[in-house]
C-alpha cells in the first residue's frame, strides 16, 4: 500500500512540475502581424533573416527563420519583401526565432 501512495505521489509532483514549465516556456512566444521590409536569405540557404514592420507599433522586429518550408517560399519568390506577415516567433536573447510565419492572405 504504501508504494502506491509514493507512485502516486510521483505522478501528481512530474505531473505538476510539467505544468509549471510549460506555463513558462509559453510566456517567451510571441505573436505579431506585419510587413516585410527587408529579406535575407543564408549563402546556405538553411536559414533567413526577415525584418518585419509591427503593423500595430510601428516597431522592426528582426526574425530568424530556419523551417524548410518557409525557406522553400523565400527562394521560389512566393514570399518577397512587402508582404503582410503573421508570425509567432521564440524569444531567446537578443535572437527571434520563428516558430509560424505565413501570408495574412493565405500561401
Amino acid at each position: 500500500m504504501k508504494k502506491l501512495v509514493t507512485i502516486i505521489m510521483l505522478v501528481a509532483a512530474m505531473f505538476a512540475s510539467t505544468l509549471a514549465f510549460v506555463q513558462s516556456a509559453s510566456a517567451e512566444e510571441f505573436k505579431m502581424v506585419g510587413t516585410i521590409t527587408k529579406l535575407e536569405l543564408a549563402a546556405d540557404g538553411k536559414s533567413a533573416t526577415a525584418v518585419l514592420k509591427d503593423s500595430k507599433t510601428e516597431a522592426l522586429v528582426t526574425i530568424t527563420v530556419t523551417d524548410d518550408l518557409t525557406l522553400d517560399k523565400f527562394k521560389d519568390k512566393r514570399i518577397v519583401e512587402g508582404d503582410e506577415i503573421r508570425t509567432k516567433y521564440e524569444k531567446s536573447g537578443d535572437t527571434n526565432t520563428s516558430k509560424m510565419f505565413k501570408k495574412t492572405a493565405g500561401c
